[in-house]
């Protein structure tokens, strides 16, 4: 590569003010939502414990509403009076702010909170035009059990050993009848404590009296400085600048310490830990977050839930669900992802003792599978029901069964292999590693000429156990380019998966033109909804991997008419700045849209969304274990200027674009000392060590890049041109004629479909 270098003195600028951004505050945050929306909204403690509730309902009827402690039921609803009269939530204006949800009444304003670590939910009464106010218990979540001089204590049914104390905010009389406590306004409001005994609550009614200012403070801090400290941005896209703090905190709701630390599948009711959705979940909620303390501490965690039994056929597996009553270890991808999450640690924290640490494991989860469940060709087998697609008629037959050869579980393994072989090397163990490697080119050799078949476009989504290939159309192969050799086949996957597969709201799970799709999820008249959930369901968490794919074809305006549905989404429907587990694939009667379904905040949905904006849009994809962050910018053109930072190792790389006549990157390190590797979408990729102190300007115009690498301390520069690279350009010429008018799917209704023939919910034909 050749390159004009000139050296010369440059105008010193400061990199605080090309990368000045305001801070975010959390009440520029508050979304407004009217009783029409009647929005989902939810908190949790951070601990083991969430709120859910509806803006406007004035009783939560859905049987998963109220506050959850520890994955039980503990109290449903309440309501709030004023002088004896009730106050109506439909006649509120409600916000709802990442750190509490706020009502204004006509006489008084309410505010909903809760307080890390503690199992405290507050209810806040102010500008109070009355003499008293008073609060009701509703719904059958609990019995009444005594009262006392601090309030009135009440039994969880589903917790029977354990207590709610309700109390007015501050030290008042107070009176009870009825299960409804009443003070003087003077109180504040009233207040949640869950404690397993009574003296317990007692003492956090104390605790919280003393310090909820305090605590107040301390979560509005933690999360501002997530998307100040952590993931600051600034774009000219003003709802993206809400949206994704919003994303960013919302998925932090679920990191939690339930079992150690995890991750929350969803709420609201999936406070399990799910191995398979942690791991996929990880870089979007922990590692372009910059939270790598917690991202340690989950994988550490979960490690110590691995099956170590020998004789048993999950030895080796880490589980597919962890919660208080129990472990299952029935999935086959949880565990791969495991293995390649801890080096996608290393690799953007740069902390290799969790190598040392977790090695130990990594070679048990190698050698268990290779024990039990690896096939003469080197593919990794499970059973029908042992993938992401996991829904059974009565716990026992699959609805879409994928064994026992999944096109996605090959990829996992693969990348499982050449992870544990880098961590193997690094360990001083080269026998395992050239081993595992030999394991994973056979994988890889044998796929290319398994999975495929001139009659289709598209990889085989498996091979059966009878050696028969299944070319149901799915996006499990989204998962699997690891294992396709040819950049045309990519090319034509990509294209027929999303004109197939990928509507304006999300991706589906079965093609529109199978006989076995499923236009809805929940449809009872004709089929219970597990029977759609992998059968046509839209699932939200493959829209990441469905961007990233056609944004490496190039194609990121089309990508990116999908991430702009999906900040919709967060910013309009569903539960207030989060994306939902699922949709349906074809709208209602009259609707445009596919109906959301399933959790409302769904962990995987919101991370994919972040990760796909930082790692594929802005191109930012650290490798601390090697020193070197490769930056490859898809920037789509409606976005026209961006601030932001990732947090590297020990340190930051701040990143800045702005289009104009031209486009201008400047990228700057702080505390940071590494190699940049720049792929520019049109030019010649280059690389140059970013130094403490330097700012790199790239300004690009028509076929020129020019790129400034300035020591600020010493005012100095170097200068040079990066020139267009002629054989990247001819094949962006050859994608975008091959992609020219590719679309989401049209949603189409097939005649006579099985599904909905009255009482149809039989398990699929193959």
């Amino acid at each position: 590569m050749k390159f004009l270098v000139v050296f010369a003195f440059l105008f010193l600028f400061s990199s605080t003010s090309i990368f000045a951004q305001y801070p975010i505050k959390l009440d520029s945050l508050g979304m407004k939502v009217s009783a029409d929306e009647n929005r989902e909204f939810s908190y949790t403690d951070k601990k083991n414990a969430y709120y859910y509730a509806r803006t406007h309902s004035n009783f939560n009827e859905e049987w998963f509403a109220g506050w959850n402690v520890n994955t039980r039921k503990v109290l449903k609803d309440y309501e709030l009076l004023i002088d004896g009269k009730k106050l109506d939530r439909m006649k509120s204006e409600v916000t709802v702010y990442p750190n509490r949800m706020k009502r204004i009444y006509s006489n008084s304003k309410e505010t909903l909170l809760m307080f890390d670590n503690r199992n405290i939910v507050g209810i806040k009464l102010e500008n109070v035009m009355g003499e008293n106010i008073s609060l009701k218990l509703a719904g059958d979540l609990h019995k009444f059990e005594s009262v006392s001089e601090k309030g009135f204590f009440v039994i969880p049914k589903e917790a029977d050993k354990d207590f709610i104390l309700v109390a007015p905010w501050k030290d008042m009389q107070f009176k009870v009848q009825n299960e409804v406590i009443s003070a003087s306004k003077d109180a504040g409001g009233f207040v949640f404590l869950y404690a397993s005994k009574k003296d317990d609550a007692v003492k956090m009614l104390a605790d919280f009296r003393a310090n909820n200012g305090r605590w107040y403070q301390e979560r509005m801090n933690r999360m501002s400085d997530l998307i100040n400290k952590n993931n600051p941005l600034e774009t000219n896209d003003e709802k993206m600048n809400k949206v994704i703090p919003w994303l960013i905190l919302t998925t932090d709701q679920l990191i939690t310490n339930q079992m150690g630390r995890g991750i929350y599948a969803g709420l609201p009711w999936f406070t399990d830990y799910w191995g398979r959705d942690m791991f996929i979940t990880m870089p979007g909620a922990c590692l372009v977050t910059g939270q790598f303390d917690t991202a340690k501490d989950v994988l550490k965690s979960f490690a110590k839930f691995q099956n170590t039994n020998r004789k048993s056929k999950y030895y080796g597996r880490v589980p597919n669900r962890a919660n208080p009553d129990g472990i299952l270890y029935n999935t086959t991808d949880g565990t791969p992802r495991f293995v390649i999450q801890i080096l996608d640690y290393v690799k953007y924290s740069g902390d290799t003792s969790i190598i040392k640490d977790l090695y130990p494991n990594v070679k048990r989860a190698v050698n268990g599978s290779l024990k039990n469940w690896v096939d003469r060709k080197g593919y990794l087998t499970h059973e029908d029901a042992d993938t992401w697609m996991d829904a059974k008629i009565k716990n026992r037959i699959p609805y879409s069964p994928r064994g026992n050869r999944a096109n996605d579980i090959q990829s996992l393994w693969v990348q499982q292999l050449e992870a544990s072989a880098i961590m193997a090397e690094f360990m001083g163990e080269p026998a395992n590693a050239k081993k595992w490697r030999r394991i994973a080119r056979k994988v890889k050799k044998n796929f290319a000429r398994d999975f495929f078949n001139s009659k289709y476009e598209y990889m085989a989504d498996r091979i059966t156990a009878r050696n028969r290939k299944d070319f149901k159309l799915r996006p499990n192969q989204l998962y699997a380019y690891e294992l396709v050799n040819s950049e045309e086949k990519k090319m034509k996957i990509t294209k027929k998966v999303w004109e197939s597969l990928v509507y304006p709201w999300g991706v589906a799970s079965l093609s529109q033109m199978d006989k076995d799709f499923h236009p809805y999820h929940e449809n009872w008249n004709y089929y219970h909804k597990d029977s759609a959930y992998h059968n046509g369901t839209v699932w939200l968490w493959n829209n990441g991997m469905a961007m990233q794919r056609m944004i490496e074809q190039g194609q990121k305006e089309i990508a990116y008419k999908l991430f702009e549905n999906m900040n919709y989404q967060a910013f309009k429907e569903g539960a207030v700045g989060s994306l939902s587990e699922n949709a349906d694939a074809l709208p209602r009667d009259g609707k445009k849209r596919g109906k959301l379904s399933g959790t409302f905040l769904q962990a995987w949905s919101n991370a994919e969304h972040i990760r796909v904006l930082y790692q594929q849009f802005f191109g930012i994809r650290p490798d601390m274990l090697e020193n070197k962050i490769t930056i490859e910018p898809k920037i789509p053109a409606e976005l026209t200027e961006i601030k932001s930072s990732v947090l590297v190792g020990d340190g930051k790389l701040k990143y800045s674009f702005k289009r104009d006549e031209g486009e201008i990157y400047i990228f700057s390190g702080e505390n940071l000392k590494t190699n940049l590797i720049i792929s520019l979408p049109k030019h010649k990729r280059f690389s140059m060590n970013l130094e403490p102190n330097q700012i790199i300007k790239i300004t690009v115009k028509d076929s020129v890049a020019e790129v400034e690498n300035s020591i600020v301390v010493k005012n100095t520069s170097i200068k040079f041109r990066v020139m267009q690279d002629k054989e990247k350009m001819k094949k962006i010429n050859e994608k975008n004629q091959f992609f020219a008018g590719t679309d989401f799917v049209k949603p189409f209704l097939q005649k006579n479909l099985k599904s909905l023939s009255k009482f149809h919910d039989p398990p699929l034909t193959f």
